[in-house]
This record gives structure tokens, sequence and C-alpha cells, in this order.
């Protein structure tokens, strides 16, 4: 019975989902909105007799459309756009949240509420909803815009933030105040475990990908993208993450891979279906009846967050550099709240902090803006030609100049090349040290978990702490060396930097030396603290670690070459697949290729100013017999020249697009891609 039960409320949403979004399309509505509004309607608190049985079911399901939302927004990253983008969402998350907390925690002062629920009504307040953006951007066709592009990065920013507010609200339950070591500690493990899945995901998922694609088969790729989806977003909740947090990250992985263009149209089915389910759950939860008790608080709440996020994030944006119609229609597509408000106020009302109505009101405010957010996202142009005409021309030229000067500056802005090098060198080894970090929890998570197998270790081999913290050390071995190495050469450019004129010689020799040696030796002491304090609680007797120790130092020495060829091989790796474009793939109609092509690959790389290429012909560059590749293609403005002749000479700007195998296509990068973009081992 409990099954029928599901089946007939799975059943009763997805035909009134159905019909509603039949409806809305053909009234050019927007369709959230719809199911937010179907959700009310077959919820329990309208009808006599409600059509969904079991609430619950429907909750759950929605947890689907979470992940999968969030996986469809990984999808449509790369790493080379959130850093493109980090500078302005870093500027306008903590100017937008930190606003949003102080107007909600003031609200709730006004209406005489507790000082815990002011400060869980602060938090409801702070984080907009990624969900209801996403898919209203997709349902309006702007979710390739500039300004969605700046939203999903704010919106990333702000997930950070989410998981570190939720840490602290459960500190203000348990204890009355802020732990600041709390958050300091969840910060530093959030940190350590997205530089984990994102280094060894870069190693691993694409090559993966690469392996299933050689089947040619449909449903073996998308069943391997959902068990990586799925895998990585249970390894963030057992973490006591997000599952969103994984789920993006993953998708985000999976962006990087060849068949990101193929893997889109096959996912877009399940997004569709459950992100449905998840907008009907919201209105499964509003009781019309608290709108009318709860009429004027919910007002004002609404009012001065669509106010308050539209100014703070249109304000940030513009800051960061952002025109002024980018700017605003940032801050209207921000001007909501959404799952992680109801996070944080299911974690209230669990924790028995917070008063009744809280959890209901944060569900309306909810619903009221995310049913405004497409209107203010339709009408945004409209919205930022009403500012031009009525605002007064002083503030008009004002944000003229502001923005002209921004971009003069970021135009002219040069680093020196040693700062550079400092600056990638500081960036790496803080990428190893939070690898190591990874390597020393995930033993001390083992564990806790107490494995079986771990547990019956036999006594010589020193018990379960023994073996665990000898794994942690050996893995990170190549790690160890390779930061060494760069703590090195960075102590080594810091000393040439400090010390440049103004002494004799030797005293320039002396200083330098004594630079470098104590940044040396600042480092490896603060290296060697940081791992004996992430495994503090492995560490065996003082006997069995200094002779783990030594062992392990003597491996370091014998095998130090083969080490560094493993982490140069990794760096390689994750470098080429960084660089590399996507593949846009033929239209699905195309017919399957010969078996003689079955493991060719299309590449397309673009000639540059420094490109070794340009100005050079096909039969000059010897292309097909010296790499076995062929340029099938090329690009040239709005002019494509397909099979060109040996004689077709390249010039700037060219787009070529190379056939050939795996190997064929390493070899013909190096004939048109600059010599310091090709990667090249570890130093």
């Amino acid at each position: 019975m409990h099954n029928a039960a599901f089946l007939q409320d799975l059943a009763v949403v997805m035909m009134v989902a159905g019909l509603v979004t039949v409806s809305f399309r053909a009234l050019k509505l927007p369709v959230v909105l719809g199911y937010i509004l179907a959700g009310v309607i077959i919820g329990p608190h309208v009808l006599p007799s409600p059509l969904v049985a079991d609430e619950q079911n429907i909750q759950t399901l929605s947890e689907l459309g979470i992940v999968f939302l969030l996986f469809a927004l990984g999808l449509e990253f790369n790493f080379r756009k959130i850093r493109q983008i980090g500078f302005t969402a870093f500027i306008v998350a903590p100017l937008e949240t930190a606003l949003m907390f102080f107007i909600g925690f003031q609200i709730g002062r006004y209406f005489g509420w507790s000082g815990t629920d002011s400060v869980y009504l602060g938090g409801i307040m702070m984080i907009s909803s990624t969900t209801i953006i996403t898919k209203t951007l997709a349902d309006l066709g702007k979710g390739k815009e500039k300004f969605a592009e700046v939203i999903y990065g704010i919106l990333i920013a702000e997930d950070i933030i989410a998981i570190l507010l939720i840490a602290s609200l459960s500190g203000v339950a348990m204890t009355g105040a802020f732990e600041v070591g709390a958050v300091l500690e969840t910060m530093g493990r959030l940190g350590v475990f997205t530089v984990m899945s994102i280094v060894l995901g870069l190693l691993i998922v694409p090559k993966l990908l690469a392996l299933v694609a050689r089947f040619h088969n449909e449903e073996t790729m998308l069943i391997t993208v959902l068990g990586l989806c799925f895998g990585l977003a249970l390894l963030a909740l057992k973490l006591k993450y997000s599952v969103a947090l994984g789920s993006f990250i993953m998708g985000a992985l999976i962006a990087e891979s060849h068949d990101i263009r193929r893997i889109e149209r096959l996912t877009a089915p399940l997004r569709n279906m459950f992100s449905a389910v998840f907008f009907v759950a919201i209105g499964l939860l509003i009781e019309p009846k608290l709108l009318v008790q709860y009429a004027l608080p919910i007002a004002v709440i609404s009012v001065l967050l669509v106010v308050g996020k539209i100014a703070a994030c249109s304000f940030g944006s513009f800051v960061a550099g952002y025109d002024r119609g980018t700017s605003m229609r940032v801050g209207l597509g921000l001007a909501q709240i959404g799952e992680f408000s109801f996070i944080i106020a299911a974690l209230g009302k669990d924790l028995g902090v917070t008063s009744h109505f809280l959890y209901p009101i944060a569900v309306c405010v909810s619903t009221v803006t995310s049913a405004l957010t497409p209107f203010l996202i339709q009408h945004a142009d409209w919205l930022v030609k009403f500012h031009d005409r009525f605002a007064p021309r002083s503030l008009l030229h004002y944000q003229q100049d502001y923005t002209a000067w921004i971009r003069r500056v970021r135009e002219n802005h040069s680093v020196s090349a040693p700062r550079k090098m400092v600056r990638l060198m500081v960036f790496q080894l803080s990428i190893n040290v939070a690898l190591i970090a990874g390597l020393f929890l995930a033993a001390t998570l083992l564990d806790r978990w107490k494995v079986d197998w771990l547990t019956d270790l036999p006594r010589w081999t020193g018990g379960r702490n023994t073996v665990l913290w000898l794994a942690a050390m050996l893995c990170s071995l190549p790690l160890f060396i390779a930061t060494l190495r760069k703590l090195d050469a960075l102590s080594m450019l810091l000393s040439e930097m400090a010390i440049r004129g103004g002494s004799t010689m030797k005293n320039k020799m002396a200083m330098r030396a004594m630079i470098s040696n104590t940044t040396l030796f600042a480092g490896i002491v603060g290296l060697g603290l940081l791992v004996l304090a992430l495994s503090s609680v492995l560490l065996p007797s003082w006997e069995v670690f200094v002779v783990l120790g030594s062992i392990g130092v003597l491996l370091a020495v014998l095998l130090r070459t083969f080490f560094i060829r493993i982490y140069a091989r990794a760096q390689v790796t994750i470098r080429e697949t960084l660089s590399r474009e996507p593949l846009h793939h033929a239209p699905e109609h195309s017919k399957p290729m010969p078996s003689l092509l079955e493991n060719a690959e299309l590449v397309t790389v673009q000639i540059t100013p420094r490109s070794p290429a340009l100005g050079k012909q096909i039969r000059e560059m010897e292309l097909r017999t010296r790499t076995g590749s062929t340029a099938v293609a090329v690009r040239r403005g709005t002019e494509t020249v397909i099979s060109p002749e040996p004689d077709f000479e390249f010039q700037l700007n060219d787009e070529v697009l190379l056939i050939g195998n795996e190997r064929q296509l390493a070899e013909a990068r190096k004939l048109f891609e600059p010599f310091d973009s090709v990667p090249a081992s570890d130093d």
C-alpha cells in the first residue's frame, strides 16, 4: 500500500506540473510560479481532501531536484569562468549577506521577537536561491548573458557563506554565542574538501568519461555521470556539507570533459522533472492562513529583502567594475531567498531554539520573492531605462566615468614577472598543503568510522592508528617533496626581490642567504606543525613515530626522482585538462563514425600572435608527416574553409579544427600553441 501511495503522490504532482507547464507556457507566464501555485492547490491546506497523501515522499524527491539543478549549473561552468568572475563574487557576496543579516536582525527586534529568532531571521534573509534563479534564467533564455554569469559566481560565494553560517548558527543554538573556533574549523575543512575534490576530479573524471565515451552508448554515459554526481553529493553530505556543493563541483569537473554537450543533453530531462517536483514541494509547505496571521511581518520582510538585495548586489557589482545596466540586472536577479533559507529555518526548528512561526514565514517570504524574481528579470531592461531617464545627470556621468576608469585600470594593470611567479608559487603551495591536509583528514575520518578490517589488524602492525598515519604519510610524500622544492625556490626568489641595491656585494649575498634560509626554515617548521596537528589523533608512540618518520625520509631520498615524476605528470594532466577547448559534437541525427575513426578525436586550436604557426603554410609545417593529425577545417571570421589545401597560410585569430587520436593531437598542439603555454614538468 505504501508503494501505491507513493506512486499516487508522484502521479498527481507530475500531472499537475504538466498541466501547469502547458498553461503557463501558453499564457507566457513564468513556469516556476505555476509549480509553486500547483503545490499550494494540491497541498493539505486548500482542498478539503488533499491530493497528496504523504508530503514526505515529495520532499524526498525535491532533494533530487536540488542535486540536478546544481549539477546542471556546474555543467554550464568551467574553472576559467569561475576565476574570471571570482573577484566580483567575493566583493558582492560578503557585502550583500552582511547587509541582509543586519536588516533581518533589526526586523526581528522591531517585532519584539527573541534574540535567537532575530539572528535566525537574519540568516534566512542572507542567501539567495540558486535553484530558483537557475530555473528562471533558463526558462527566460537568459542563462548565457553576461549578468547571468556574474550571478552564478555570486551564488557560489553565497553557498560557501551559507555553509559557514549554518555552522555558526549551530554554535549559537548550543552555547548562546558564536563559536569562532567552530567556524574556522568548518572553513578549513570546507577548503580542504573543495581542493581535494577539484584536484582529484581533474585527474580522474575527464579521463574516465573519455574511456566511457569509447563505448558509444548513451545509457552507459548517463549512468556513469549520475554515479559521479550522486557519489560526490553523498560524500559532501557525509562530511556534513550540502549536497548542492558536491553536485555543483562534480558538474564543474564534468564540464572539463570533451563530451560536455552530450552529457547536458542526456541529463536535461531528469533535471527538468525533479526541478518541477522541487518547486511543487515548496508550494506544499505554504499554509494560506499564515498569510493573514503574519501578513505584516511577511510584507515587511519581503519588501526590505527585495530592496536590500537589489541595492547591495547592484552596488557591489558596480564597485567591482560592471556598468550600471549589468549591475542592476545582477541585483534584480538575486532578490529572493530559497533552499538554504529553508535549511536554516529548519535547523532552528529542529534544535528547538526558534519560535514555531519562523519556518512558515520563511517559506511564505521565499514564495513571494520567488514569484517576483521572473518579473524582475523580465522587466530589467525597462527598469534600467527608467533609471537612466529619471536619475540625475550628474549621477549618470559619475557612473560612466567610474566604469571607464575601472576598465582602464584593469587594462593598464601590470604585475612584474617576479611578483607573478611569487603568486603562482604561493598558489601552488596552498594547493599542496590543502592536499596534504586532506589526506591526513581522510585518515582521521577512516579512524572515526571504525572500519572492521582496520580494527582487526595484528598487533605487530602497530594497530589501526599507526597504519592509517603511515598510509597518509606515504601518499603525501610526492606532495611533501614538491612543497619543499617550491619553498626552496620561493625563498630564493623572495630574497632576490627583497635585497637589490644599496649594499656591497658581500652584504647583499649574506642578507639574501639569511632571508632565503629563514623563509625555508619557517616553511618547513610550519608544514611539520600542520601535519602533526592534523594527525594528532592518529600519532603512534614516539618510538614508532621516529622509526616510521625515518623510513619516510629514507623513501623520500631514495625515490625522490620517482615522486617528482608522479607529481609532474599529475600537474601536466591538470593543465592540459584546463587548457583544452570543449569539443562541439555533431548533431544528434548524424550517423555513427566508421570503425576506422572510433579512436579519432577533434580539437580546435586558435592562431594567436605568439603562435608558431602564424604566417606558415600547412605544407611548410608538415602537419600530417610530423604528427599524423589533419587540419579538416579553418574558420576565419565568418567564413569556414573545409579541407584546406597544402598551400593554405594561417593568419591571426584563425580557428583550426584538427582530427587525430589523443597522441597525434598532443603533438599537433605543439605546432600551433606558444611554447610557454605547453604544459611542462614541475621544477
